[in-house]
């Protein structure tokens, strides 16, 4: 791409800081813009047989499980869909020290779905105008792991830009899922375009060939994307490097829900981990059913559905690594003060770092294992950093966040 003039560049910088201090506001949707929109949200918001009013501002629709999103994938035209797993994980590790927690979301206080539906967020028009256009609503940006090379590595595509991360990594043969327990807290996003979150990655294929498969779960904050800054519990993958597949929640087709109790995107209710006080923690499994070869979904105790495996290339037959801990993405220029978890670094530990614990691995005996030679890796450790550990209570655990913009990271 040929160089920016020195004056298009000044421009970009001025307005990229008006925007920031919230002096310069994006221009009004044309009305060929709003059509398009309105166009994609009929195709998108499937008739419900049920609508439940939250509180917090979402509305639920109850769509008939043989009409959602998924089946307008492709591939996905005539999938039969599998009701549930043929079988879980075994070997629960640790299993007598974890306590488990139900997840609950801020819709459940004004209703529930009826059986043979699921629960989808209804997308509104304002929030896809929100969005830098209609297309790339409800995606990321290209490139949003970490990897094992330097951000200032000139072999490092640049992908990374705006993220940061503070994850520990676990390098496998083959692997067909993982297990953690994921700490829940609300941080303060200090840019309207930032976002924080917590979640695991399963990934198979690179960034270099373009065919980058990745299965994603955990919670995050991010108002521009929802409009406002409660926790969310979402799911994102792709199959070629975030590229044109994938996106959040149930915004494209391609994975298939079968529970009527969660709503992937929904605000988690109002349980959030405190400084020095109550931690509150929920489980996620990914795993690889043994028979149907689908990637499955469980929250707490409820199978939510799964990933089916026709949509990826590599992910359709194992994992090569995996990865768990906090993300920070800022599009604007100079350091964000958004919080990654806590908005406290490890160091500080229990009850004030944020924390993943009981991180396991689903080997191909489907049987759960605590991971081998786990690596640490951060951008920037002065703004976000990590720590891990392995105790008998917690089995293979992490500390990760930090506050952002401070003294030691300008």
């Amino acid at each position: 791409m040929a160089a920016m003039p020195a004056c298009l560049v000044t421009l970009v910088v001025a307005l990229t800081i008006l925007l920031s201090r919230g002096q310069v506001s994006a221009a009004p949707a044309t009305a060929e813009r709003r059509r398009e929109v309105r166009s994609f949200l009929r195709r998108l918001n499937k008739p419900p047989l049920a609508t439940v009013q939250s509180p917090d501002g979402d509305v639920i629709d109850c769509v008939h499980i043989s009409k959602q999103p998924a089946f307008d994938h492709p591939l996905l035209k005539n999938h039969t869909i599998q009701m549930r797993p043929s079988c879980h994980p075994g070997g629960m590790y640790h299993e007598s020290h974890i306590t488990h927690h139900p997840i609950n979301q801020t819709w459940h206080l004004n209703g529930k779905c009826p059986e043979n539906t699921i629960p989808i967020r209804r997308i509104k028009e304002e929030d896809v105008l929100r969005a830098s256009s209609r297309t790339r609503y409800g995606t990321k940006r290209t490139g949003s792991i970490p990897n094992n090379n330097s951000i200032d590595d000139p072999e490092t595509p640049n992908v990374l830009r705006g993220h940061q991360h503070a994850v520990a990594s676990a390098q496998v043969d083959k692997c067909y899922g993982t297990k953690i327990s994921i700490n829940l807290w609300q941080p303060m996003i200090s840019r309207a375009n930032d976002f924080s979150l917590a979640q695991l990655w399963i990934i198979g294929g690179s960034y270099s060939g373009n065919d980058l498969n990745t299965i994603e779960a955990g919670w995050q904050v991010y108002p521009h994307f929802y409009s406002d800054n409660n926790p969310r519990l979402f799911i994102y993958w792709t199959s070629d490097a975030y590229k044109t597949t994938g996106c959040y929640n149930l915004l494209c087709s391609g994975f298939v829900q079968t529970n009527n109790q969660i709503a992937i995107g929904g605000s988690i209710s109002s349980i959030f981990s405190t400084y020095g006080g109550t931690q509150y923690d929920f489980e996620i499994l990914v795993w690889k059913d043994p028979e149907g070869g689908n990637w499955w979904l469980q929250v707490g105790s409820i199978d939510v559905g799964y990933w089916p495996s026709s949509i990826f290339s590599y992910l359709a037959d194992s994992a090569s690594s995996v990865m768990w801990g906090g993300e920070v993405f800022s599009p604007d220029a100079g350091q964000t003060s958004t919080r990654m978890g806590s908005g406290h670094f490890p160091k500080e530990g229990f009850g004030k770092a944020s924390h993943m614990k009981n991180i396991q691995l689903v080997d191909s005996s489907n049987y759960l294992r605590p991971p081998n030679d786990v690596q640490l890796v951060t951008e920037q450790p002065h703004c976000y950093n990590v720590r891990n550990g392995i105790s008998d209570d917690w089995g293979t655990y992490i500390y990760y966040g930090g506050p952002g913009k401070n003294p030691y990271c300008p």
